[in-house]
C-alpha cells in the first residue's frame, strides 16, 4: 500500500511540474488566440470586474479604413 502511494505522489508531483510549466508558457504567442482562450479570458474579465487595456469595448474593426481607397485622379489637361 505504501509503494502505491509513494507512485501516486511522484506522479502527482510530474502533473504539478507539467502545469506549471504550462502556466508559465513561452511569452505571447503570434498570431490569432483560439476562440475559446478568448472567451475564457474575457469571461475572467468580466468577473474580475476591471476591464483591462487590452480588452476594448468595441471589437477592433478588420480591414481598410474609410477614405483609404484609391480616389478618383482629376485628368491632367495640356499634355501632348
Amino acid at each position: 500500500m505504501l509503494a502505491e502511494l509513494r507512485l501516486e505522489r511522484e506522479q502527482i508531483e510530474e502533473a504539478i511540474l507539467t502545469l506549471e510549466r504550462l502556466a508559465r508558457g513561452r511569452g505571447r504567442r503570434r498570431g490569432r488566440p483560439p476562440s475559446w482562450l478568448k472567451e475564457a479570458t474575457a469571461a475572467a474579465a468580466e468577473a474580475g470586474g476591471d476591464e483591462s487595456p487590452a480588452t476594448p469595448s468595441e471589437p477592433k474593426r478588420r480591414g481598410r479604413p474609410p477614405g483609404s481607397k484609391t480616389k478618383q485622379s482629376v485628368p491632367v489637361e495640356g499634355h501632348a
